[in-house]
């Protein structure tokens, strides 16, 4: 069982500027390199190859918080856009996801849109489509105003709606039409604006999951948890939803064993394939939602 202690614990760390710059010299430790695949595009090419073969599809993230400059910003944008050409050069199947604080939204909105316009460009060019992380609560509205925004000018551009938050329900009702991933979600947020119990959680997240298909959307049910996993898969069954209308995501290295199962059944399993050197903030997130990994990553930490 995963303590609130443990919980807020790892949600601390994840927000440190010292820790995660100290962790891009450190290179892949505390056992990151179990759930990040690699330093490098290079690398991330290997991994993702590797997936494809196994039959699952991948979103691409190249890491980065903690942006404070808009030169940090131009580079993230750089990145993103390398990251999606070669996708296209390699053949790979995947798309992309971005943080628009790594994209400068909080140094200046109308630069930070900017950099999503060049970026959906590129994606564009190459018929593919780019996913908005959706990130703490603080950056919940200038992320949904922004991908309307952007969806006035772009069709191949969708975000993340989160199952704790009281306002999910009423949001994905006026995000018809576009994809959605929907979570349960993986920052602290206060009880006046989230669920704080599983079973809350839980149920919302079947119920945005229904309403969004059920209004005819595509559909991304992003969870490691088989339970749910298994209600979803006897909803779309009894309801008729064809399976070119939703997927299932999970995380790099996270249940390869129901990640492959899934895609042997014939469902589009997407992975979520994490890649670079500022990874101390993803994967103490990561840690947050399963402190049971921590005796595995201290375990890695000190064996180099």
């Amino acid at each position: 069982m995963i303590s609130a202690l443990s919980k807020e614990f790892f949600l601390y760390l994840s927000k440190s500027k010292i820790l995660n710059r100290a962790a891009k010299k450190w290179g892949l430790r505390l056992g990151a390199s179990q759930v990040v695949a690699g330093n490098s595009l290079e690398t991330m090419i290997v991994k993702v190859r590797e997936l494809n073969e196994k039959g699952l599809v991948c979103t691409l993230d190249h890491l980065g918080e903690f942006v404070s400059s808009e030169e940090e910003a131009s580079a993230a944008t750089a990145a993103a856009i390398r990251t999606l050409e070669a996708i296209a050069e390699e053949g790979l199947n995947s798309h992309l996801s971005v943080k628009l604080t790594q994209l400068g939204v909080d140094i200046d909105r109308e630069f930070c849109v900017h950099n999503m316009g060049s970026i959906l460009e590129t994606a564009q060019r190459y018929e593919n489509f780019v996913r908005i992380d959706m990130e703490d609560y603080s950056h919940y509205k200038i992320t949904l105003d922004i991908l309307q925004e952007l969806r006035e000018n772009f069709q191949n551009v969708g975000t993340v709606m989160q199952a704790y938050l009281f306002c999910a329900e009423e949001d994905i009702q006026k995000l018809q039409g576009i994809p959605l991933r929907i979570v349960k979600g993986a920052y602290k947020e206060s009880p006046k604006v989230a669920f704080q119990h599983k079973k809350e959680i839980d149920e919302n997240f079947i119920n945005l999951i229904k309403i969004h298909l059920l209004s005819g959307n595509y559909t991304a049910v992003a969870t490691h948890d088989h339970h749910m996993i298994a209600r979803v898969k006897q909803f779309v069954e009894e309801q008729q939803i064809p399976r070119n209308q939703f997927e299932f995501q999970m995380l790099y290295g996270f249940r390869t064993e129901l990640q492959q199962s899934l895609a042997d059944e014939g469902y589009k399993m997407r992975i979520y394939v994490p890649y670079g050197s500022d990874w101390f903030a993803y994967y103490m997130r990561r840690l947050a939602e399963r402190p049971q990994n921590v005796s595995f990553a201290l375990k890695g930490f000190f064996l180099k």
